[in-house]
């Protein structure tokens, strides 16, 4: 179990994208990393299930058919302005011309896929460590 990157047994993780295989496989890699995660293939459930103040990290991807990744960021941050968000995304995102582009999101964190429950679970302990 990994205690030592901030002192705690586990963090609570949201983890949301369309295709089933990925959240299961993402689920359980990063509960491997010592994460306990709560995975949904519809971010309208996500969002029915949200606590502020529940989780360490949300992690969405952004094109998903019911509600896209901004919009289901916009709704949690009403929810929780403190949320901590991460957007997947299988097209290069050049970082500072999103910054520009959606400047009223507090979270500016994306991660291009493929990505390995490892390396997710490492690029969250990084930002935490950056922070």
């Amino acid at each position: 179990m990994l205690v030592s990157w901030l002192g705690q047994a586990s963090h609570n993780l949201l983890f949301v994208d369309d295709e089933q295989d990925i959240v299961t496989t993402m689920k359980r890699g990063l509960e491997k990393h010592g994460f306990n995660v709560d995975g949904f293939t519809d971010p309208l459930q996500a969002l029915k299930s949200f606590r502020a103040n529940h989780y360490y990290q949300i992690v969405t991807d952004i094109r998903m058919p019911i509600m896209n990744g901004f919009e289901f960021a916009r709704a949690i941050y009403a929810k929780d302005q403190s949320a901590n968000i991460c957007f997947l995304t299988s097209f290069e995102i050049l970082e500072d011309e999103a910054k520009k582009v959606f400047s009223s999101l507090p979270s500016h964190c994306f991660v291009k896929k493929p990505i390995t429950p490892s390396e997710l679970a490492n690029h969250i302990r990084s930002r935490d460590l950056d922070s």
